[in-house]
Parts: structure tokens; C-alpha cells; sequence
């Protein structure tokens, strides 16, 4: 993969993460690992086999491949809201161990994250935990998406976030349908962030939605009527969006795919 220019966030072909590069560093941006969801799924009587391992290993491959000096978790690194356990906190701890020594780690704070300082500091793994409104890495601002982005990372030239998991519906000549994770790129619409912070901010940058890492968390469905965001800012922070594939393909604006 070629070297990202600074400020900007050049997806991985094939795959839902993406190269950001920072004032002195790159990083690989990951959304929604969800750690332990298999555990949390059968605590709702949906049984599944872990796939902690592979996940893992996906991910340790990839930062082989990009060759990067961080990983940064944009929200939803766990997956328990109440915090980890059992077989979720075996999992994360695991991770960390095997990421030690190999990357930095920074946790953009989401809302399935609330007890990640606890559980870092108990392993006793350095990991940069940011507030949930997001933080800053060059040029580009990162923020889980479950909250309103701070103005530091609004005034970015890129934004991204997470927490959306978009997905699009595409059908078939035949009347088949599938669902693939899809990136929703364009540009920051300013009003409704002015509107929220009560001021006149310096936005005319670009937002960025990320896929999902883990496929079994389901998403929104960006192009079927009805569907609604969960980002308190989506739609309407989101102008001109499009959606494109995880192989890169341009479907053109979302909602009309």
C-alpha cells in the first residue's frame, strides 16, 4: 500500500480498516473489534463459537502488512457495556498482550467501552484512552460517533468515526438481495455541529464512516428507507455522502444505491 499523505485516511483494500498518518506516525484505524460479542450473544440465547482468535490474528496481520507504529480503536473495542468479563476480558487481554511491544495502542472511548482504563490498567499495558468526544492524530480527527465530536476534531481535515456499522442492501437481476459492510465518505455538513456547540466553527474538512471490523455486529442499513442512524449528527452532518465497498467499489450517493 502506498504511504498515506499526512491528514488523510486511505482505506485497505479488501478490508473494513484504514492508514491514517499522523504529524510523526501511522496508524491503523480499526471500528467496532467488539471483543467477546459471540459471549454476549449467547447471554441472549444465540449461540456462536468464538471467533476471538481469528480476529486477533486478522488484525496482527494486518499491522504486518501496513507496517504501521499504532493501532487505533475507533470506539467499541469491547463489546459488554457493563464491562468486561469471562470470556470478553480473556479476549481483550489476550489482545493486548499480543499487541505489547508491537504497537501503540489508543482507544477512541465508545459507548460499549466504559470500564477499558480499568481493565488496561489491570494488565498492565500502556493505552492512551481518549474522552468520548474524540481526539486528534495530525490532521485527522477520530471520534466513536455515539456523541457529539469535540470542536478540536470537528475543525479536522478528515473526520472519522465509527459506531454506525453501515451496511447496503444490493439486489440482484434476479430479485436476490445480501448485505455488504460498506465506507460512507463526503463532506462535513457544518449546521447541525454549529447548532449543537452554539458556535460559528471552523469546519470544511471531510467525514468519514467506517465499516465495522467484526461482521457478526450487524449494522444500518444506509440505503433502505425506514432505516435510522445512531449517530445523533446522521444524516445530516453527512453531506453529498457516498458509499463505497470494502474491494473499493464506488456505489455512488447512499441513499440511492
Amino acid at each position: 500500500m502506498a504511504r498515506a499523505e499526512s491528514g488523510r485516511v486511505e482505506p485497505v483494500p479488501g478490508e473494513s480498516v484504514a492508514v491514517i498518518e499522523g504529524d510523526d506516525e501511522r496508524a491503523l484505524c480499526v471500528a467496532d473489534y467488539h471483543a467477546g460479542l459471540e459471549a454476549g450473544l449467547g447471554r441472549q440465547g444465540v449461540e456462536l463459537p468464538s471467533q476471538s482468535r481469528e480476529r486477533r490474528e486478522h488484525l496482527l496481520s494486518l499491522l504486518d502488512t501496513t507496517g504501521v507504529d499504532r493501532v487505533v480503536f475507533l470506539g467499541d473495542l469491547a463489546h459488554a457495556i457493563g464491562g468486561a468479563r469471562g470470556a470478553e476480558r480473556d479476549e481483550l487481554t489476550t489482545l493486548f498482550a499480543a499487541l505489547d511491544g508491537r504497537a501503540s495502542v489508543t482507544v477512541v472511548k465508545g459507548n460499549h467501552d466504559g470500564e477499558i482504563d480499568s481493565l488496561a490498567d489491570d494488565v498492565g499495558i500502556e493505552i492512551d484512552v481518549t474522552p468520548t468526544d474524540g481526539t486528534t492524530f495530525g490532521d485527522v480527527g477520530l471520534s466513536h460517533g455515539h456523541t457529539w465530536p469535540s470542536q478540536e476534531v470537528l475543525e479536522c481535515e478528515v473526520v472519522c468515526i465509527g459506531h454506525e456499522h453501515p451496511t447496503v442492501r444490493l439486489e440482484d437481476d434476479v430479485g436476490g438481495s445480501r448485505a455488504e459492510r460498506a465506507w460512507l465518505r463526503g463532506r462535513l455538513a457544518p449546521e447541525p455541529f454549529r447548532d449543537h456547540h452554539d458556535e460559528e466553527l471552523a469546519i470544511d474538512g471531510e467525514l468519514v464512516v467506517f465499516p465495522a471490523f467484526n461482521d457478526l455486529s450487524g449494522g444500518t442499513w444506509v440505503n433502505v428507507p425506514g432505516q435510522e442512524f445512531l449517530a445523533p449528527f446522521l444524516p445530516d452532518g453527512l453531506a453529498e455522502g457516498e458509499a463505497y465497498l470494502l474491494d473499493g467499489t464506488r456505489l455512488g450517493t447512499y441513499r440511492d444505491v
